[in-house]
């Protein structure tokens, strides 16, 4: 061989597009994609000088237990990463974050309690996510969102309990989805998922395997045989109750009468026309507010002493429960004392409601602010 090719061969062999650490054997394929593989290699920690242009990396069945931030910092075009099988443990922010090429990311099989979930941000590539048989057992909300080219998601084998509500609803091209062998406490927290797995054309692998461990009643049965009598959305009705109060003083009292299952929690919201906002959370009475001028009782009513003109405004009721919220509110304002008296009837379920012919029965359902006047006439008018 002459001098010309022998240097042409050297630089080629040492050109960074087919760099190789020695753990290592990498090849390119016949899609032009560059392999490094370093799997069975016994290896403690990501392999150094790894080539900048490799596209897929496999380091599974290794002893890696930790992913420092700059683990993979040498292989920004990875779109197939290969980790399946180690002692990983913990993986630190960031890791993942630079990878925006990224169509495939296995973790199965290894010790993580706890995942970078904000890594995933930016990798809208993403196409299969693997990390089934782990210790994860929580996902926080919209851990997957932006996501949107997912197909397929494996969390089976995990230490899950529950998972909140829309988790898999910003995943438009899922197809598959794990999530057997897990915990799950079927409380109403995860009716949400019972409804999703009827609606959605995601195939759920081993749903027969996605079971109830707790409560009691339903262990072992399937989380998408929710018994739908158990969970049920919240319902709210305002309730206006007129009355006086001491010398010339007008009491508000209106009444939230909810349903449900389980039992809804009753909150209050009330925004005053001088702009006071007062929050009140149920179920215990209190009082609440500037001058402490609102109580809540634990039957769901609230009053207001002494109502005047700062007291107009929006009062909502709000229903809570593990299945979802209901929201109902009425305006208040406060007529003066001059002309003809006039007052709502006591206990009026319509009160406030406009518009509805006698007879019509009250639709529970309706959402919206009512408006309510209430007229106060002092004593000596009446």
């Amino acid at each position: 061989m002459g001098p010309l090719p022998a240097v042409l061969a050297l630089v080629t062999l040492l050109s960074p597009g087919l760099a190789c650490p020695a753990p290592c054997s990498c090849s390119t394929k016949k899609n032009g994609r560059l392999l490094a593989e370093c799997a069975y290699r016994e290896l403690r920690e990501v392999p150094r000088g790894l080539s900048p242009n490799v596209t897929i990396l496999t380091l599974s069945a290794n002893r890696l237990g930790h992913l420092g931030r700059s683990s993979l910092a040498e292989a920004p075009e990875l779109q197939s990463l290969w980790l399946g099988y180690n002692h990983i443990s913990s993986v630190e922010p960031g890791t993942f974050a630079h990878l925006l090429h990224l169509k495939n990311l296995d973790l199965s099989h290894n010790r993580l309690a706890d995942f970078p979930w904000q890594d995933l941000r930016g990798l809208g590539a993403l196409q299969i996510l693997k990390l089934s048989n782990n210790r994860l057992s929580w996902l926080p909300r919209g851990a997957l969102a932006g996501l949107r080219e997912l197909r397929s998601l494996w969390l089976n084998d995990n230490a899950l309990a529950t998972l909140a509500r829309g988790t898999f609803e910003a995943l438009p091209a899922l197809a598959q989805l794990q999530l057997f062998h897990n915990p799950f406490n079927c409380s109403c927290k995860l009716f949400w998922l019972k409804e999703w797995a009827q609606s959605t054309s995601a195939a759920i692998s081993g749903a027969g395997s996605t079971l109830c461990s707790a409560p009691p009643r339903l262990r072992g049965r399937p989380v998408t045989d929710i018994p739908g009598s158990l969970c049920v959305a919240p319902s709210a009705h305002l309730t206006y109750l007129s009355g006086g109060g001491p010398e010339d003083g007008l009491t508000l009292s209106l009444h939230c009468s909810v349903a449900g299952s389980p039992p809804p929690e009753i909150r209050w919201q009330i925004r005053t026309a001088a702009g006071r906002r007062v929050d009140i959370r149920g179920p215990t009475a209190a009082k609440a507010g500037p001058r402490r001028r609102f109580v809540a009782f634990k039957n769901g009513t609230v009053a207001v002493p002494d109502f005047g003109k700062e007291d107009e405004g929006t009062y909502t009721c709000l229903a809570v429960n593990e299945v979802g919220t209901r929201e109902v509110s009425l305006k208040v304002a406060l007529a003066g004392s001059e002309g003809p008296a006039e007052e709502l009837p006591r206990d009026d379920p319509q009160a406030g409601q406009p518009g509805c012919a006698k007879g019509d029965p009250p639709d529970p359902s309706a959402v919206g602010d009512k408006l309510l006047i209430v007229y106060h006439v002092p004593r000596e008018v009446r």
